[in-house]
């Protein structure tokens, strides 16, 4: 008798798939004037792509404008921004 006085509870909603969750948090994001995109970058725990980059170091190591190239960088470059 006292549940009939009650108000009803309301149903609770089906739960979301991820797929879902994701999808509602893009819209939000497109809504805010976001766009995603994805990145590509080297994976360094992987041998070749660690022995490829040394070997591109070695290289540009010897460029016979190196010191002139990183005189330039230190000149240009605004060492205040990191502290």
């Amino acid at each position: 008798m006292l549940r009939s006085l009650m108000a009803p509870t309301p149903k609770k909603a089906k739960p979301r798939t991820p797929q879902q969750r994701m999808a509602s948090r893009r819209e939000r994001l497109r809504a805010r004037g976001l766009r995603p995109v994805q990145h590509w970058v080297p994976d360094l725990r992987d041998p070749k792509v660690l022995a490829e980059i040394r070997r591109e170091i070695k290289l540009m190591a010897k460029h016979p404008e190196n010191d002139t190239i990183d005189d330039w960088i230190e000149s240009v470059y605004d060492w205040e921004s990191w502290k």
